[in-house]
């Protein structure tokens, strides 16, 4: 399974980008998703958004915690800004910023719930 975070805003954002996030139903900074990486759309559509979102694979205790924590029976879920903050840039792609595919997109995770 993995977890796909929205970390960039609305603002400067291309039509297309802006549709495929809709269809993702993320329409918020902080939104998150789980996909199933057998999910050949959805994860076409990851791939669409890879420049503003954080990827991540996620575990089954913390997809338990999540679900506890946020769980309001739609498929996304809302997270607050991460306590503490970034430790590292929300414009740039890892490994210098957050963005994209991230092995630290759970210690990410933790902090938001």
């Amino acid at each position: 399974m993995i977890v796909v975070i929205r970390i960039a805003g609305q603002c400067k954002m291309k039509g297309d980008i802006k549709e495929t996030f809709n269809r993702l139903r993320m329409g918020t900074k902080y939104s998150c998703i789980l996909v199933d990486e057998t999910d050949l759309v959805r994860m076409g559509m990851v791939k669409k958004v890879i420049t503003s979102v954080m990827v991540g694979k996620i575990d089954d205790a913390m997809i338990k915690k999540l679900k506890d924590k946020r769980d309001k029976g739609k498929p996304v879920y809302f997270l607050h800004p991460p306590r503490g903050g970034f430790k590292r840039s929300t414009k740039m792609s890892h490994p210098k910023g957050i963005l994209g595919e991230n092995p630290d997109t759970v210690k990410y995770l933790e902090k938001m719930l």
